[in-house]
């Protein structure tokens, strides 16, 4: 028999078939949500997604190299987005004063104002958490940290930097403490994206 999720025979044979579907079935939401920002700006939407990279991420990873790792994607796709972006006016080149071939990129000001709305994409998703208790958002968020540090180890999600990989990080038993921010943390406060991450 054909393994594959989308065969529904097998996808309603076990939970994790059924959960990996639903998560398809999420991530084509967020698909939907991006193009039509895309089609709003009238750009596509790995450009909305490097727009959104550089106004909340530092100066060091608003490079092409960086960004390429980052979207699991070649220098010559990222190096297209930029080119395209760098024409719409929405973003700029700051070349480095000590090496002339290297730069980051920063949004304009109509980057900036761009970007503002479009960085909210994904809200709507938030909507969907109104009928789940605490405790069952503690799981699901557990559960999905998991499943993407798992993913990661596998190498199939590239740059993380959340809390799992994080050499501040550590576990003394089931209890977990963050040597940088010098407190315990709970399993619920588990960073996804943090600025101040030091890959273990």
């Amino acid at each position: 028999m054909d393994q594959s999720i989308f065969n529904v025979e097998v996808q309603n044979t076990t939970i994790e078939f059924r959960v990996v579907a639903a998560l398809e079935r999420l991530s084509e939401g967020f698909r939907v949500l991006l193009w039509n920002e895309a089609k709003v700006l009238n750009i596509s939407p790995i450009q909305i997604q490097v727009l959104i990279f550089l106004k909340f991420h530092t100066a060091e990873k608003c490079k092409v190299s960086y960004l390429a790792q980052e979207f699991n994607m070649t220098k010559a796709t990222i190096s297209d987005a930029v080119k395209s972006l760098l024409e719409k006016g929405l973003i700029e080149k700051i070349t480095n004063a000590s090496d002339t071939r290297s730069y980051e990129i920063h949004l304009s000001d109509t980057g900036q104002k761009a970007v503002h709305q479009a960085a909210l994409f994904a809200n709507p998703f938030l909507q969907s958490f109104d009928t789940l208790t605490s405790e069952q958002k503690a799981v699901l968020l557990d559960s999905l940290l998991q499943m993407i540090h798992r993913l990661h180890q596998a190498g199939i999600i590239t740059i993380q930097r959340m809390c799992q990989t994080c050499q501040f990080l550590q576990k003394n038993g089931n209890e977990y403490y963050c040597n940088l921010l010098n407190k315990p943390l709970a399993q619920t406060e588990f960073r996804l994206d943090c600025p101040e991450h030091a890959t273990r």
